[in-house]
This record gives structure tokens, sequence and C-alpha cells, in this order.
């Protein structure tokens, strides 16, 4: 069987994040397993998450040729067997880079608007950081939001059936003793793998 190449996004501003290292690990974790990675920083790439009239969808013209940027972001995303994007939960939802990039690249004619997905056979895990407990997140009612946002709103529309939403909860430090810090972090980052080979939810 042919090694699975592997886009790997990654939205975080610090590079010694926890996102980042969860991301870090992935990668890793593939490449380990024979398999390559393209890793896309959003924010160390300068990807520009506003919407602007030449990445505008022409519901008249599904061949519309966007923008240079966007054309290079849908090659790399055509390019790969599985896509895994690793974001912080802010406001109830990821940050405003990853909506940009969904807005500007997932577009009309190339994501969705055909009557054969040009995405269908990828696999997609959009694999979120929240700080809370897994019990504080459920009364909040944060994972069914997402999920409902990423999965069937974005994921499942654009031809992707075999896409799930996996969470990692406790992800806020800053209450974790410094001595066990790094125990936590590994912990996170063993189930952050674990991610990786579960199957998506039906």
């Amino acid at each position: 069987m042919a090694a699975r190449h592997t886009l790997l996004v990654l939205a975080h501003p610090r590079t010694d994040s926890l996102t980042a290292q969860v991301a870090a690990r992935l990668r890793a974790r593939v490449e380990d397993g024979g398999g390559t990675v393209d890793v896309l920083d959003l924010y160390a790439e300068g990807f520009d998450p506003a919407l602007r009239p030449a990445d505008e969808p022409d519901w008249e013209d599904r061949e519309k040729i966007y923008s240079p940027e966007v054309h290079a972001h849908m090659e790399r995303i055509l390019a790969a067997d599985d896509i895994v994007v690793v974001f912080p939960v802010w406001w109830f939802s990821p940050p405003a880079i990853v909506k940009g990039w969904i807005d500007r690249v997932w577009n009309y004619g190339f994501a969705y608007g055909r009557s054969r997905p040009r995405l269908a056979g990828k696999r997609l895990l959009w694999l979120a950081l929240m700080g809370g407990t897994p019990e504080e997140i459920e009364a909040l009612g944060m994972t069914d939001a997402l999920g409902l946002m990423l999965v069937t709103g974005i994921s499942k529309f654009c031809g992707l059936p075999d896409a799930t939403l996996r969470v990692l909860h406790g992800t806020e430090l800053s209450g974790v003793p410094v001595e066990l810090r790094a125990g936590r972090v590994a912990e996170l980052l063993t189930t952050a793998e674990k991610a990786l080979n579960e199957e998506p939810a039906r």
C-alpha cells in the first residue's frame, strides 16, 4: 500500500504553544509510520483570512479562477490523502484564521458546488484543544456546537464523510502545578496521537 500524504494545518500564533507541540507530535507520528507530511502553519505563513473580491464565490461561474495564494492552498489540499487541522478553541470556535482559510480556500467550484465532490475520499480530522474538563465542556454544549459547524456544516457539505472532531480536554495549564505540567503535556500528546487512528464517527 502506498504511503499516505497528510496536510497538517496548524492554527496558533506561537511556535512554543501546546497546539504547536501537538502538531509536531502528529507530524512525527505520521512520518514514523512511513507517511509524508505537508505542514501548513497558517500564522507562520502569513495567511490572510480576510475574504476579498478576488476570492468571493461567483455563483454563475464555478470555474472562476481564484487568487494565486488560494490556488496554491487548493493544490496542497488536493495533494493530500488526509487532512488534520489542529487548533485551540477560542470563544466556542476555531481561531478566525481557520474560518478565513475555509472562507477563502474551501470555495465554490473547488470544495463544493459539483455533482462529484473533488475532495471525496480524503480523511479529515479536526483536533480541538479546549481548556475545560470533559464535564464542563459537555455542560456548555461546546463539542456539539463545533461538530455541527466543522463536521456537518463544512466537511460533509464538501463531500467528506470520513471526517471527525476530536477534543483534547484540560489543555489550560495555568492551573496545573509547575512540577506537574510536563507530565500533563505528555498525557495530552499521547491522547492526540491516538486520535490519528480513531475511526470517524458515522
